[in-house]
């Protein structure tokens, strides 16, 4: 074990490009409220884990951005230390307190430290908000705990006594030591045993691009096949995919040989791959058409499981170029499927087992329209009720979907919310709160009992502003009288929820949603 490490210190060593992350890591994925739960494991001092590095003279041909970041080149000739586990953690916390590089999207959202919470061991102390959430007597900003001008800035209004509570909390970030544990060699295929072990019991692997690269050393003409994908896959809106390589990799081997395992990549041979590109490309595509004109997904964003489009894209994948028929049947076998598969979280967890089951069941479809599909159970695995809302999580996702089937319109306009360039941003400006937070913080509830699922409409920005932190009472007296009930079916609103209790509207339009969702997984 190395000698554990200073958050001050981590901060300088990724900055100055020593501590890198590997293109074999899969990209960063935390919500913004498990970022803040880690600083309130690091201010109660808990143990949040060792990080391992591998530490090598051999730098590897392709690397990934730290969060929102581009890495600079190191300020030194090798050795360099790329990530093997502690990746989520390393980047939430430079996220989070540095100060020198430039994001390269708008994406990441600041953590703040309630000044005024009650000290409590199971309830963190720490928000993610956005800048409109802030309350500056209330939020303190823990991005300037490690850049000193800015902290006397932040704390100059502060009474003596919350000075002095912020400056305890200021050290212990200081203080916290984070263990880490250097792994050194330059043979890859120990680094490649060594990542799975560690991800075994976790997150699904996410090897493939490195293993391909190691596997296909002779073949690269095989990147200039993929990049021609790239552009197909642009034409059809899907930008973000040609960044998930590793997904379209997997896709490959789903293709191929039936399992979407690191296994199956390495004994993947290029020549095997070029001889069957046309059928990968077909079924890539073949996916991405049937989400866009079945689901209404237009955009990988919105894609709540991107390991689903392993199982669909072998259902397409065909060397024929007009592409793979679909009949009616096949059809509603393939919708239902989505829906069970996002409803239930099939591809949150134990991913290669489950793409590989349902690729024997696509393969089972595609020969035979009757054949006996085995579908995921009819289940929701989260709730309506309790679960969280931000654009970017899956459970979010689906309900995005979910409600995107109705075509919904604005309630009080009726307008038509441009759902595709909605859909295409993950805007937040058209995703509101039926009853505003601002109302439901005026009586008394917390920002977590008002941001979740069954309270989130489609709104227009200028029905938002119309609306602003009125209550359901009085807002829904602007909706036309003799639309009101269009307008709220199509919502999936309580037909009288303007006259509903906070705690009574939830529970109905949750009931609503979930009849919605069994009604798409029969």
């Amino acid at each position: 074990m190395s000698e554990p490490i200073t958050i001050k210190k981590l901060l300088e060593r990724i900055s100055s490009g020593d501590i890198r992350i590997p293109a074999f890591q899969r990209d960063f994925v935390w919500e913004p409220e498990q970022v803040a739960f880690l600083l309130d494991s690091i201010y109660k001092e808990f143990p949040i884990g060792t990080v391992i590095l591998w530490k090598t003279d051999k730098r590897l041909n392709t690397e990934k951005k730290l969060g929102v970041f581009e890495l600079p080149e190191p300020q030194k000739d090798y050795p360099v230390n790329y990530v093997l586990d502690g990746q989520q953690r390393l980047t939430s916390l430079f996220s989070v307190f540095q100060n020198e590089l430039e994001p390269t999207s708008d994406e990441w959202v600041d953590v703040y430290f309630d000044l005024l919470a009650e000290e409590n061991v199971q309830e963190s102390t720490f928000l993610a908000l956005d800048t409109d959430e802030v309350d500056p007597d209330r939020h303190f900003p823990v991005k300037t705990f490690f850049d000193s001008i800015a902290y006397r800035k932040a704390t100059e209004d502060l009474s003596d006594e919350l000075k002095v509570k912020v400056d305890s909390v200021q050290d212990k970030f200081r203080t916290y030591l984070i263990p880490n544990e250097i792994f050194e060699t330059d043979d890859r295929n120990k680094v490649a045993i060594v990542f799975e072990r560690i991800n075994r019991a976790g997150t699904e692997l996410n090897i493939f691009e490195l293993l391909a690269a190691w596997s296909w050393s002779d073949q690269f003409d095989l990147v200039d096949r993929f990049d021609e994908l790239q552009d197909q896959i642009s034409d059809h809106g899907f930008d973000e995919l040609c960044n998930d390589r590793d997904l379209q990799l997997r896709i490959c081997a789903g293709i191929i040989t039936g399992s979407a395992t690191p296994k199956s990549i390495l004994d993947l041979q290029g020549e095997e791959i070029r001889r069957r590109f046309s059928e990968i490309e077909n079924g890539i595509l073949g996916a991405l058409d049937f989400l866009k004109r079945e689901i209404g997904i237009c955009h990988f964003k919105l894609l709540p499981f991107p390991g689903l489009l392993v199982p669909l894209s072998t259902f397409f994948a065909t060397d024929k170029a007009e592409g793979k028929p679909l009949s009616d049947k096949q059809r509603e076998v393939l919708i239902r499927w989505f829906w069970r598969s996002v409803l239930t979280r099939r591809f949150s967890a134990g991913v290669n087992e489950r793409q590989s089951a349902d690729i024997v069941s696509m393969v089972g479809l595609k020969d035979n329209e009757d054949f006996a599909f085995k579908q995921p159970r009819a289940e929701i695995n989260f709730d309506f009720m309790t679960a969280n809302f931000s654009s970017g999580n899956a459970n979010s996702k689906t309900l995005i979907v979910l409600l995107n089937q109705l075509q919904p319109r604005s309630l009080l306009s009726g307008a038509a919310v441009d759902l595709d360039k909605v859909l295409k941003k993950s805007s937040k400006h058209e995703y509101h709160h039926v009853f505003p937070q601002k109302h439901l913080e005026r009586e008394g509830y917390e920002r977590k009992e008002s941001n979740v699922l069954a309270n989130i409409c489609f709104l227009t920005r200028s029905d938002n502003n119309t609306i602003r932190d009125k209550s359901p009472d009085v807002y829904a007296k602007q909706i036309p009288s003799g639309k009101r009930g269009e307008y709220l079916d199509g919502a999936l609103l309580p037909s009288n929820f303007d006259a509903l209790s906070y705690e009574d509207y939830i529970k109905a339009r949750a009931e609503l949603l979930r009849l919605k969702a069994y009604e798409l997984m029969a």
